[in-house]
């Protein structure tokens, strides 16, 4: 397990490949006390599970998990892949400006991710735009400009500047923009989903509040002023429980398979050709015959009219 940091703040990630039995208990302590006011909606933690090979996006895709419960998440693993081209337009290719991103990430081997690939290309779009990047994509700094490959380390915009978002909303709605900054930008060709379930008790029993209150206190965190009166309702309203563990140990997976290749193609093309090209040649002789054979009739019957016909003979009668 290691710590990260992003905009939720502290991250602890937890790697199974490391051994263990593939179960995650954490408890943990939010100091809703601590919370900066108007720049959150809510209170607690977030949890995503994810393949080690992705960049994790929590914003998009973590459950959120509210204070005072034991939350118990169950997850499966599946699995697809899809042809690259000319079946399926995808892409596994990591992007200059993916790998000067993912360089940032020491320790890690992540591969191609399609809403990485979107924040590299446009990031790069509002510097060319604006001199600067888009504040909230603070860990896309390091960018790759179109039909280059050198790597520039960016500012980024202040939060108040509208340019960053106008240059967006314009690369989004141009598509020759569109083509120029962001078109290897494809869906994923291998995409691993973990489809989980979550279940929830409520927490913090009474046999573990003096435990809680003791590891609260002995920490480096500021207590609320009124902590020695209220450090019961303290502890429920910061406390979150959380546990991880797979469901099943099957794991789903999907292959798209091309029912023809292309030696089929072109097997199936010269049959095919052949094919019309005799009956083509077949035609045309049967309607020679046939023209033959009506004209021979009609002459004959023309012939037959001719030798029919009487002749007028002359006679002298004496």
């Amino acid at each position: 397990m290691k710590k990260d940091h992003n905009s939720f703040g502290q991250t602890l990630k937890y790697n199974t490949d490391n051994g263990g039995n593939g179960v995650l208990k954490l408890r943990l302590y939010v100091h809703q006390h601590q919370y900066v006011p108007h720049l959150s909606d809510g209170i607690g933690a977030v949890v995503l599970v994810h393949d080690n090979r992705q960049l994790p996006y929590i914003e998009m895709r973590a459950q959120q998990l509210a204070p005072g419960q034991h939350h118990k998440l169950g997850y499966e693993k599946k699995t697809s892949y899809f042809l690259p081209s000319p079946y399926t337009v995808c892409s596994n290719t990591l992007t200059t400006g993916m790998q000067a991103m993912f360089n940032e990430y020491h320790g890690t081997d992540y591969g191609y991710l399609e809403i990485a690939c979107f924040l590299t290309c446009s990031q790069s779009y509002v510097y060319q735009k604006c001199g600067c990047g888009n504040p909230f994509s603070w860990n896309t700094r390091f960018i790759v400009l179109p039909h280059s490959d050198q790597t520039i380390h960016i500012p980024l915009c202040n939060v108040s500047d509208p340019c960053y978002g106008q240059a967006e909303s314009e690369m989004m709605n141009t598509e020759s923009i569109w083509t120029t900054y962001c078109s290897p930008c494809q869906q994923d060709c291998t995409y691993i989903a973990f489809n989980t379930r979550s279940t929830s008790l409520l927490a913090s029993p009474v046999s573990l509040l003096k435990n809680i209150k003791q590891f609260v206190e002995s920490s480096q965190v500021l207590l609320p002023h009124n902590w020695s009166t209220s450090w019961i309702s303290e502890i429920q309203s910061s406390y979150v429980s959380l546990e991880v563990a797979y469901e099943t140990t099957r794991s789903e997976i999907y292959y798209q398979q091309a029912t023809i290749s292309a030696v089929d193609v072109i097997s199936n093309v010269g049959g095919h050709t052949g094919l019309w090209i005799g009956i083509s040649f077949l035609s045309l002789m049967e309607i020679a015959e046939m023209i033959y054979r009506l004209s021979r009739v009609q002459w004959l019957k023309f012939w037959q009219i001719l030798r029919k016909k009487p002749t007028m003979t002359e006679t002298n009668e004496f």
